[in-house]
């Protein structure tokens, strides 16, 4: 099944035409109503809605040992990457993060320039 990947703020609602043929259904935080909210309540719109939560922001990996999965997490260690570098990194990795989303231990990815 392909990951539906919820974007945070950190990352630019534009990545989303960058990736929805590979990732379709994906959704950006700000365009679901959600700008400004925490990271609990993030986590918890990805977990009821079956998103993986894409993010900048290493406090996931804090809710995510501390809650376990869902939501899965994928975290981008890219620094101030281009849209097109940011969604390059996501469909270069589509196939690790597939295999990720299935696996029913795996919580946290990162992923970086040399991912």
């Amino acid at each position: 099944m392909t990951p539906r990947l919820l974007l945070d703020e950190n990352l630019l609602e534009r990545l989303l035409p960058l990736l929805t043929t590979r990732f379709p259904d994906s959704q950006h935080v700000r365009l679901l109503g959600f700008s400004g909210a925490n990271d609990h309540i993030l986590w918890e719109l990805a977990r009821r809605e079956g998103y993986v939560l894409v993010s900048k922001d290493e406090d996931f990996l804090d809710l995510s040992v501390s809650r376990g999965c869902p939501p899965k997490v994928v975290c981008l260690a890219i620094g101030n990457a281009s849209n097109t570098q940011t969604a390059s990194l996501l469909l270069v990795q589509a196939d690790v993060i597939e295999a990720f989303c299935d696996h029913p231990e795996a919580g946290f990815l990162l992923l970086g320039k040399s991912s």
